[in-house]
């Protein structure tokens, strides 16, 4: 029989055991139920509600401070389908203006993958205000759903819809490889808004907020301390002139075509056109917005979603001569004095390509201000067929070179997205179709006049000028100058890059004759702008599909050039007569902030190149 010391040493063991039991279990609930709150949550996890805070996207502004993008409030309706119950369905379904199968539908969605029914969804995005209205009254009546405050761009004036770019929802696969974005989010599709996405997008907040029985948020949870604040997205400074902008595409309304201006000191974007156009407010909003969307997208006659400005490739046409013109005068090959005969034609192949009568044929200035295709085609000739060069093909790689410097048949790298190289063919490509060895100079001498299978972006056109305007180099051309507070320029747009030709003489003699061009006697006099030195160059570009386009380039003044810009009118004829009155009148509206030139302005705002009407047939030479 134990002693009872044994038993009290026992008792003591036992009860000092509970004892310990006890406290663990004590010190275990104080650590549950003060210190670790984890539990806590998860028991009030269906009176929390996580809100994304959308960042306010960063305003646009133009070079001189004016808005061209803001923002403006909108509300989506979200629902967490596992809440959703006992809603008042119809309730719902009268305030949304949707069947009931709709609303089925986009329950089910709204529990599949990506999604989840416990996880936050959008039911009715960027809601009315109509709606919105109605619906903060019976808020309390649909258990589930609660409205998510978001921000939707606006345009003041109705323009540069090419160049700003319009934003979209984020689609899964972008939401798969980026774990920024949410599917539905709104991300940059084009433009500014693409290029620039990760600066104008902001950062995301996100709020804890505790709701009660009727489904109202009654205040912040842990007195916030979970909350994230949303940073804003960056304001922008645009290189475009707002002023600039808006004329031009006043001057290209009822037109197809392009027109690029360009600050050639800086390579900054003057302005950017694309005609026909659009509204960039009809790409907000929801049901609206996809409503626009589709009939732009299929407008098939006027294709007003189409970039032509960075992405429609065109022949040059004439304006091209002014490279021939640099390139052999840089080679040695001519000078200033230089004549070639011209009977109506190329003489050596039979007049074809054809010209105009230029009597016993002019020199290199007279040619480029009469604009002679049998010159240009002697021109081409003599480059590709150098001595020096021990087969043909050399001779055509050089040519092909020294072209692609001033920047045809490359992307330039701007910061706009989409553009397209253009197309300067190679060897490659003529022995493919002619044959090795099955073609000559003369067998594509149409090259020297900027025909053939030579193709220009608009874009490129109006580098090619401001590369002139500079006397021999270009700066990428761009169109931010600015992010936030700073000043912004990356290293790409502050480097001077040099064209093939290094020579000071022949950019003389080429500037003379685009000089020529604008006086008496030359293919653009009728376009001259009184007390500004204007420097321009036509092109009629033959087109295999229809009727031929107007082209024009030009800058001025011819001494500190402040604006180099290129336009294209499709379909319509003769340079001179609509290509050269909309340069020239935006070179006078951007340097005299007015025209002089009324009756012109007049005919040209007035026209309506689409429906064939006010079509003018002029006279003149190419």
């Amino acid at each position: 029989m134990p002693s009872n010391t044994n038993l009290s040493n026992r008792k003591l063991v036992i009860g000092g055991f509970f004892i310990l039991i006890i406290i663990i279990y004590i010190f275990r609930l104080f650590y549950i139920q003060v210190i670790n709150d984890k539990y806590k949550i998860q028991a009030q996890n269906n009176a929390i509600r996580k809100l994304t805070e959308y960042p306010v996207r960063g305003v646009i502004y133009d070079r001189n401070g004016k808005l061209l993008v803001y923002n403006e409030a909108s509300y989506d309706l979200m629902v967490i389908p596992k809440e959703a119950k006992n809603c008042d369905t119809l309730g719902l379904c009268e305030v949304l203006e949707i069947t009931k199968n709709e609303f089925l539908k986009r329950m089910k969605k709204s529990c599949q993958a990506p999604n989840s029914p416990r996880r936050q969804s959008i039911f009715e995005k960027q809601m009315s205000a109509r709606t919105y209205a109605a619906l903060q009254e019976k808020l309390y009546r649909f258990k589930g759903f609660y409205v998510q405050k978001r921000a939707v761009r606006k345009y003041p004036k109705p323009i540069a819809a090419h160049l700003l770019g319009y934003v979209g929802e984020v689609n899964k696969e972008k939401a798969k490889t980026d774990a920024y974005y949410n599917e539905g989010d709104y991300i940059g599709i084009s433009g500014i808004e693409r290029s620039y996405e990760n600066e104008l997008r902001g950062v995301k907040g996100v709020q804890c907020a505790i709701t009660n029985v009727h489904n109202k948020t009654i205040g912040s949870y842990l007195d916030g301390k979970l909350d994230t604040l949303a940073i804003p997205g960056k304001p922008l400074y645009c290189t475009i002139d707002i002023v600039l902008q808006e004329y031009g595409e006043k001057l290209l309304k009822n037109k197809k075509g392009a027109c690029v201006a360009i600050e050639p000191s800086t390579g900054e974007i003057l302005a950017l056109i694309s005609s026909p156009s659009y509204d960039p407010n009809l790409l907000v909003g929801g049901k609206e917005r996809s409503k626009n969307f589709t009939k732009l997208y299929y407008d098939s006659l006027n294709l007003p979603l189409f970039n032509r400005a960075l992405t429609a490739m065109y022949p040059p046409g004439s304006i091209f001569k002014l490279i021939g013109a640099l390139i052999a005068q840089n080679d040695g090959l001519i000078n200033r004095n230089t004549v070639y005969p011209c009977a109506m034609g190329y003489p050596p192949m039979g007049g074809k390509p054809k010209c105009h009568a230029h009597g016993g044929g002019k020199n290199l200035v007279g040619s480029i201000a009469t604009s002679c295709n049998s010159y240009y085609s002697y021109v081409f000739r003599e480059i590709v067929d150098q001595k020096k060069y021990p087969k043909f093909i050399d001779g055509y790689n050089h040519w092909r070179e020294m072209v692609m410097t001033f920047g045809p048949g490359t992307k330039l790298h701007t910061d706009l997205p989409y553009d397209k190289p253009g197309n300067v063919p190679s060897v490659k490509y003529y022995d493919k179709v002619f044959g090795k060895n099955g073609w000559r100079s003369n067998t594509i001498v149409s090259l020297g006049i900027g025909q053939a299978e030579l193709l220009l972006v608009p874009y490129q056109m109006a580098n090619v000028v401001a590369s002139i305007a500079n006397r021999g180099f270009y700066y990428t051309p761009h169109c931010i100058k600015g992010i936030g507070n700073q000043k912004y320029l990356d290293d790409k747009f502050k480097t001077k890059h040099y064209v093939g030709v290094q020579n000071a003489e022949a950019y003389q003699n080429v500037i003379d004759g685009m000089q020529g061009a604008m006086e008496p006697g030359g293919t653009a006099f009728t376009n001259r702008i009184k007390d500004i030195i204007v420097c321009g160059k036509t092109g009629t570009a033959q087109n295999p599909g229809g009727k031929d386009h107007s082209v024009f380039l030009a800058f001025a003044p011819r001494d500190n050039p402040k604006i180099a810009i290129a336009c294209i009118v499709e379909n319509a004829g003769f340079g001179n007569t609509w290509a050269a009155p909309v340069v020239t009148l935006m070179i006078e509206k951007y340097l005299k902030g007015k025209t002089d030139r009324i009756d012109v302005e007049k005919r040209i705002l007035e026209a309506d190149l689409i429906n064939n009407t006010n079509l003018i047939v002029q006279k003149e030479h190419h």
